[in-house]
């Protein structure tokens, strides 16, 4: 039977690959890691019983201890980084699913690697700011990274079926998000309600937002370069706006392989859960007989300049593209808490890469010091 440890296991992709385990029944959970969240992580004990959980805030883990004593619920509860730490590396586990979201996935993400535990990954921001860190340590230990991002399982998909041949490019899609067509004249007043609606995907509150600034789009971008080692220049981004196709590669002759499906992230963790194997699923199918048009446009650069800052960090490469993560999630939380205008955003990110001195190949400890020296920078930073 085939072990895991699911980091973010509270979160919306963390609850998706528990509701694949439930229907498969052949999967056992040993680890659990969430944030705060001890009604959530209580039940998840109870159901599945994992040997070890972490949850990351010291007082909501003591809390959570004390409620399982109480219970006679035998499980080891650990807090912090070595908590994160130690659910990745658990011995039992065969494969680790990274669904934290932010830098905080990093550290746990290399410990994982470094105990020979298979990757399902969902944290894209550490292959954003640390991808030359973790591709060739994989590769020196022989991991499999095995996207569960839609669009870059969609790819990996794509490329089970190109017997070694490589893409000439990579047709990243994006659904545009809920403001798709509107100018900037139109955005300066969105409220972080109406930024939460994605018309087409149920995600958590940070990776809506993101949907929505194409910053998402963007941190794809420079994770497609390290999952599938591309140039940025060989990776397009496609407006696909009912999220049907979720990405394409195009070779040499012409010939373009695309994925298709209904928007449903369980598919692709399943993928990755089974991989190489393909599993049945009774959920809802793609009904050609019912679609009458696939729409496709292009990325308004204008009016979401977000994309276009994520190819300049992509390029440049080293350090600037922890810049532009690291200030979208602290841009991103201000918006969510009313300190900045929706626009912030993307002004906040360029304002911070122009003043960037760039470390060109940045340790680890480069990365978090970045972090940490820009949240300090932007603590009181306001508009409104």
């Amino acid at each position: 039977m085939k072990c895991i440890s699911i980091l973010g296991s509270t979160g919306s992709i963390g609850t998706q690959t528990l509701e694949v385990v439930r229907q498969n029944g052949d999967i056992k959970v040993s680890a659990l890691a969430a944030n705060s969240n001890v009604e959530k992580i209580y039940a998840q004990i109870k159901e599945f019983g994992p040997g070890l959980v972490c949850l990351y805030n010291e007082e909501k883990a003591a809390e959570l201890s004390k409620r399982l004593k109480e219970e006679g619920i035998t499980c080891e509860v650990t807090s912090g980084m070595e908590g994160l730490i130690a659910c990745a590396g658990i011995d039992e586990a065969d494969i680790v699913v990274t669904a934290f979201v932010g830098m905080i996935g990093i550290r746990p993400t290399i410990e994982a690697i470094l105990k020979g535990k298979d990757i399902a990954l969902a944290n894209k921001e550490t292959l954003v700011t640390a991808g030359h860190i973790i591709m060739p340590l994989a590769k020196e230990k022989n991991v499999k990274i095995l996207p569960v991002d839609s669009e870059h399982s969609a790819i990996f998909q794509c490329l089970q079926g190109a017997q070694g041949n490589r893409p000439e490019k990579i047709l990243l899609t994006a659904s545009g998000g809920p403001f798709r067509g509107k100018k900037k004249s139109e955005l300066k007043d969105i409220r972080p309600e109406d930024a939460l609606k994605h018309p087409n995907w149920s995600m958590g509150r940070k990776i809506t937002i993101d949907s929505s600034t194409m910053v998402n789009k963007g941190l794809e971008v420079i994770e497609a370069k390290w999952l599938f080692d591309v140039e940025p220049d060989n990776i397009e981004v496609v407006i696909q706006p009912q999220s049907i196709i979720h990405s394409m590669i195009e070779f040499t002759d012409g010939a373009v392989i695309a994925q298709m499906g209904v928007p449903d992230m369980k598919l692709p963790i399943q993928y990755a859960l089974y991989y190489p194997e393909r599993r049945e699923r009774t959920a809802k199918r793609l009904d050609f007989r019912e679609l009458t048009s696939i729409e496709i446009d292009k990325p308004d650069n204008e009016n979401f300049p977000a994309l276009s800052m994520a190819y300049e960090a992509c390029r440049t490469g080293g350090s600037l593209p922890t810049v532009f993560n690291a200030v979208n999630e602290i841009a991103v939380d201000k918006f969510l808490r009313g300190d900045i205008g929706y626009l912030d955003i993307a002004d906040m990110i360029g304002n911070a890469m122009a003043k960037h001195n760039l470390i060109l190949n940045p340790t680890l400890d480069n990365i978090l010091n970045i972090e940490d020296f820009l949240k300090h920078e932007l603590a009181g930073y306001k508009t409104r």
